[in-house]
């Protein structure tokens, strides 16, 4: 019976960790101007579930894009996940990013 109650216990802390949803906003994290490419990303940590707004990381890449003097942003390139803190037992902690290019020049 004690087994049986440390098993419960066990499962909902593990459920409680591993279901736990985060929402992550993207921010602007590097690009080129001249190359019209701009550059988004967020942390993920261990054991963490993440959801982002794609509404926001669509409008972010579009008003950084305008800074620049384009008119609109594309995403390419997929998504890039990098161990940004290892440890002894795996990583931490990740950066994902993601690309978006420029389009559309208002320069003439």
């Amino acid at each position: 019976m004690y087994k049986i109650k440390q098993f419960v216990i066990l499962a909902i802390i593990v459920l409680g960790i591993v279901g736990c949803t985060a929402k992550k906003p993207w921010s602007a994290t590097g690009g080129s101007r001249s190359d019209g490419v701009i550059k988004l990303s967020y942390e993920e940590a261990m054991f963490e579930r993440v959801q982002v707004d794609r509404l926001q990381e669509i409008e972010l890449a579009k008003k950084r894009c305008s800074a620049w003097g384009y008119n609109n942003a594309e995403a390419f390139g997929g998504i890039t996940k990098v161990c940004n803190e290892p440890s002894s037992s795996g990583c931490v902690s990740w950066l994902i990013t993601k690309e978006y290019q420029c389009l559309g020049s208002l320069e003439k």
